[in-house]
């Protein structure tokens, strides 16, 4: 999600429940990270990152979880936020998740549930 004038407004609406029900179902994701994935599984997490009059959500590829604190590296380009890079290193509050997601070796993924709804929804709204 990038900051474009009253797009916005009106993304933040659309997503809400689905933010939430990527919120819902972390836990389970979580303790499956912490338990150990599967070789060649990899698990990531979005939040949003902010600068001045910007704001963007961003994958982070997570290294490790501690207490409610997330850390790894940013996973993607960014477009409107200033200041960050992929391969950043980021730490977060998980108050700050907005979706997860567990990668597969042969491409496939789960959770994401955020974004698989963006993905549709840009499509209708182009």
């Amino acid at each position: 999600i990038t900051s474009q004038g009253n797009a916005l407004a009106d993304q933040r609406r659309a997503i809400a429940p689905y933010i939430e029900q990527g919120r819902r179902s972390y836990p389970q994701a979580k303790q499956r990270y912490l338990e150990g994935l599967p070789t060649g599984e990899h698990f990531f997490v979005t939040t949003t990152l902010h600068s001045a009059g910007a704001e963007e959500t961003v994958f982070v590829a997570v290294s490790r979880i501690e207490g409610a604190q997330i850390t790894g590296t940013i996973a993607n380009d960014l477009q409107t936020v200033k200041g960050y890079r992929n391969g950043d290193p980021y730490t977060f509050a998980e108050a700050e998740l907005v979706d997860w997601l567990i990668a597969k070796p042969d491409g496939s993924e789960e959770g994401n549930v955020v974004g698989k709804f963006l993905d549709e929804w840009s499509a209708s709204h182009r």
